[in-house]
């Protein structure tokens, strides 16, 4: 389960921006997941709530943002957004030449 690792990564963050900017408390954390980042939201809530015990996060709600695939068609020049984690053609023409523009952020 990395999403483990990623949560204590996170709080690790949290953490070191809170002290740059004199903070002790914090009471959100806003991330945006991409729906091909290969991330599972549930699993990282539940990660970062049991991850976030004794730290500067402690009382913070995790926020995920879920961002959809998008991308751009070479064939048809059209602008698309899917809900599916994979794109294997344009939804709009069926083309296979195509570039992803969002989706995989993390």
């Amino acid at each position: 389960m990395h999403e483990l690792s990623i949560a204590v990564n996170i709080l690790d963050i949290v953490a070191s921006t809170c002290r740059e900017q004199g903070y002790s408390t914090v009471r959100a954390v806003r991330i945006k997941v991409g729906n091909a980042a290969g991330i599972m939201t549930d699993a990282l809530v539940f990660s970062f709530d049991c991850a976030k015990s004794g730290t500067v996060a402690e009382a913070a709600a995790l926020d995920i943002d879920e961002v959809p695939v998008g991308g751009a068609c070479s064939d048809c020049g059209s602008d698309f957004t899917v809900d599916e984690p994979y794109v294997f053609n344009c939804p709009v023409c069926g083309g296979t030449a195509f570039r992803i523009s969002s989706g995989d952020e993390l």
